[in-house]
Protein backbone atom coordinates (compact mmCIF):
# COMPACT_ATOMS: atom_id res chain seq x y z
CA UNK A 1 0.00 0.00 0.00
CA UNK A 2 1.60 3.43 -0.79
CA UNK A 3 2.44 5.72 1.71
CA UNK A 4 -0.30 8.58 1.79
CA UNK A 5 0.95 12.16 1.06
CA UNK A 6 2.51 14.14 3.29
CA UNK A 7 0.91 17.43 4.24
CA UNK A 8 2.34 20.19 6.18
CA UNK A 9 1.18 23.15 8.54
CA UNK A 10 2.92 26.20 10.19
CA UNK A 11 2.27 27.02 13.61
CA UNK A 12 2.88 29.73 15.79
CA UNK A 13 2.31 30.21 19.64
CA UNK A 14 2.49 33.09 21.04
CA UNK A 15 1.59 33.91 25.40
CA UNK A 16 2.96 34.13 28.49
CA UNK A 17 5.97 31.68 29.22
CA UNK A 18 5.25 29.22 32.38
CA UNK A 19 6.48 25.80 32.98
CA UNK A 20 5.42 22.75 31.20
CA UNK A 21 3.81 24.85 28.30
CA UNK A 22 5.90 23.82 25.80
CA UNK A 23 5.43 20.47 26.50
CA UNK A 24 2.06 20.58 26.81
CA UNK A 25 1.98 21.66 22.83
CA UNK A 26 4.40 19.29 21.70
CA UNK A 27 2.08 16.23 23.60
CA UNK A 28 -1.13 17.35 21.94
CA UNK A 29 1.07 17.63 18.58
CA UNK A 30 1.85 14.20 18.86
CA UNK A 31 -1.47 12.82 20.20
CA UNK A 32 -2.75 14.33 16.77
CA UNK A 33 -0.39 12.09 14.94
CA UNK A 34 1.97 14.89 13.84
CA UNK A 35 5.27 15.31 13.40
CA UNK A 36 7.59 18.66 14.37
CA UNK A 37 9.92 18.41 11.61
CA UNK A 38 11.59 21.62 12.47
CA UNK A 39 10.87 24.44 14.79
CA UNK A 40 12.01 27.26 16.99
CA UNK A 41 11.67 28.96 20.41
CA UNK A 42 12.41 32.46 21.56
CA UNK A 43 11.66 34.22 24.79
CA UNK A 44 10.88 38.06 24.51
CA UNK A 45 10.53 39.91 27.19
CA UNK A 46 7.90 37.96 29.62
CA UNK A 47 6.34 35.88 26.38
CA UNK A 48 7.43 32.58 24.21
CA UNK A 49 6.80 32.43 20.52
CA UNK A 50 6.93 28.58 19.50
CA UNK A 51 7.49 27.67 15.47
CA UNK A 52 6.80 24.90 14.46
CA UNK A 53 6.72 23.18 11.00
CA UNK A 54 4.42 20.04 11.14
CA UNK A 55 3.64 16.64 8.88
CA UNK A 56 1.37 14.64 8.82
CA UNK A 57 -1.92 12.87 6.87
CA UNK A 58 -4.35 14.65 6.01
CA UNK A 59 -6.81 13.85 9.00
CA UNK A 60 -3.52 14.11 11.44
CA UNK A 61 -3.43 17.70 9.80
CA UNK A 62 -6.86 18.29 10.00
CA UNK A 63 -7.27 17.30 13.68
CA UNK A 64 -4.28 19.27 14.65
CA UNK A 65 -6.11 21.74 12.89
CA UNK A 66 -9.63 21.37 14.64
CA UNK A 67 -8.49 21.27 18.20
CA UNK A 68 -5.65 23.01 18.61
CA UNK A 69 -7.15 26.35 18.86
CA UNK A 70 -9.55 25.34 22.04
CA UNK A 71 -5.90 23.79 23.40
CA UNK A 72 -4.40 27.26 22.68
CA UNK A 73 -7.37 28.93 24.84
CA UNK A 74 -6.92 26.57 27.65
CA UNK A 75 -3.46 27.67 27.87
CA UNK A 76 -4.30 31.18 27.48
CA UNK A 77 -2.46 31.27 23.69
CA UNK A 78 -2.41 32.66 20.53
CA UNK A 79 -2.25 30.47 17.97
CA UNK A 80 -1.86 31.21 14.24
CA UNK A 81 -1.56 28.07 11.68
CA UNK A 82 -1.04 28.24 7.91
CA UNK A 83 -0.85 25.18 5.47
CA UNK A 84 2.35 25.17 3.17
CA UNK A 85 4.11 23.11 1.00
CA UNK A 86 7.59 20.92 2.05
CA UNK A 87 10.22 22.17 -0.28
CA UNK A 88 12.82 20.10 -0.88
CA UNK A 89 16.17 22.01 0.25
CA UNK A 90 18.38 22.74 -2.28
CA UNK A 91 22.04 22.29 -2.12
CA UNK A 92 23.53 25.84 -1.37
CA UNK A 93 26.73 26.66 -2.22
CA UNK A 94 27.90 28.43 1.54
CA UNK A 95 26.71 29.23 4.43
CA UNK A 96 27.75 32.26 6.61
CA UNK A 97 27.61 32.77 10.29
CA UNK A 98 28.13 35.80 12.40
CA UNK A 99 28.49 36.83 16.04
CA UNK A 100 28.26 40.41 16.62
CA UNK A 101 28.85 43.02 19.54
CA UNK A 102 28.15 46.56 19.53
CA UNK A 103 26.89 49.93 21.17
CA UNK A 104 22.96 49.37 20.72
CA UNK A 105 21.26 52.19 19.01
CA UNK A 106 18.62 52.42 16.04
CA UNK A 107 19.09 50.78 12.94
CA UNK A 108 21.95 48.49 13.90
CA UNK A 109 20.13 45.46 13.15
CA UNK A 110 19.07 46.79 9.88
CA UNK A 111 22.77 47.45 9.00
CA UNK A 112 23.45 44.04 8.80
CA UNK A 113 20.22 42.79 7.31
CA UNK A 114 20.62 45.31 4.48
CA UNK A 115 24.39 43.61 4.25
CA UNK A 116 23.45 40.14 3.75
CA UNK A 117 20.47 41.29 1.24
CA UNK A 118 22.97 43.31 -1.15
CA UNK A 119 25.03 40.51 -1.28
CA UNK A 120 22.42 38.34 -2.25
CA UNK A 121 22.48 36.45 1.00
CA UNK A 122 19.11 34.76 2.26
CA UNK A 123 18.77 34.99 6.18
CA UNK A 124 18.10 31.74 7.16
CA UNK A 125 17.93 32.64 11.40
CA UNK A 126 18.63 35.85 13.43
CA UNK A 127 19.08 36.43 17.11
CA UNK A 128 19.35 39.42 18.85
CA UNK A 129 19.41 40.71 22.43
CA UNK A 130 20.36 43.87 24.33
CA UNK A 131 22.32 43.89 27.57
CA UNK A 132 22.36 46.34 30.29
CA UNK A 133 25.70 47.51 31.57
CA UNK A 134 27.14 49.10 34.40
CA UNK A 135 27.75 52.48 35.09
CA UNK A 136 24.92 54.08 32.97
CA UNK A 137 26.58 53.23 29.50
CA UNK A 138 24.69 52.29 26.54
CA UNK A 139 23.23 48.77 26.35
CA UNK A 140 25.47 46.30 24.57
CA UNK A 141 23.88 44.42 21.15
CA UNK A 142 24.43 40.56 20.91
CA UNK A 143 23.45 39.60 17.27
CA UNK A 144 23.89 36.32 15.20
CA UNK A 145 22.98 35.64 12.04
CA UNK A 146 22.97 32.32 9.75
CA UNK A 147 22.70 33.26 6.12
CA UNK A 148 23.05 30.81 2.87
CA UNK A 149 23.99 32.07 -0.54
CA UNK A 150 21.90 30.66 -3.28
CA UNK A 151 23.84 32.29 -6.06
CA UNK A 152 27.74 30.64 -6.55
CA UNK A 153 29.80 33.78 -4.83
CA UNK A 154 32.92 34.53 -3.45
CA UNK A 155 32.71 33.89 0.38
CA UNK A 156 35.48 36.38 0.64
CA UNK A 157 33.37 39.57 -0.45
CA UNK A 158 31.05 39.40 2.12
CA UNK A 159 33.80 38.98 5.19
CA UNK A 160 35.19 41.77 3.60
CA UNK A 161 31.65 44.03 3.73
CA UNK A 162 31.32 42.34 7.02
CA UNK A 163 34.72 43.54 8.36
CA UNK A 164 34.28 46.97 7.03
CA UNK A 165 30.65 47.23 8.71
CA UNK A 166 32.08 46.13 12.12
CA UNK A 167 34.65 48.77 11.83
CA UNK A 168 32.24 51.23 10.65
CA UNK A 169 30.11 51.03 13.78
CA UNK A 170 32.80 50.37 15.98
CA UNK A 171 31.51 46.52 16.82
CA UNK A 172 33.43 43.47 17.35
CA UNK A 173 32.15 40.87 14.97
CA UNK A 174 33.24 37.29 13.94
CA UNK A 175 32.32 35.98 10.58
CA UNK A 176 32.73 32.20 9.50
CA UNK A 177 31.78 31.14 5.79
CA UNK A 178 31.83 27.61 4.69
CA UNK A 179 31.43 26.39 1.21
CA UNK A 180 29.68 23.30 0.46
CA UNK A 181 30.92 23.19 -3.30
CA UNK A 182 31.65 19.38 -4.16
CA UNK A 183 35.31 19.30 -4.29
Amino acid sequence: MPQSEQHHLVITALGVDRPGIVNTITRHVSSCGCNIEDSRLAMLGEEFTFIMLLSGSWSAITLIESTLPLKGAELELLIVMKRTRASARQPLPATVWVQVEVTDSPHIIERFTDLFDSHQMNIAELASRTQPTEDNQPPLLYIQITAHSPADQDASLIEQAFNRLCTELHAQGTIKAVSHHAG
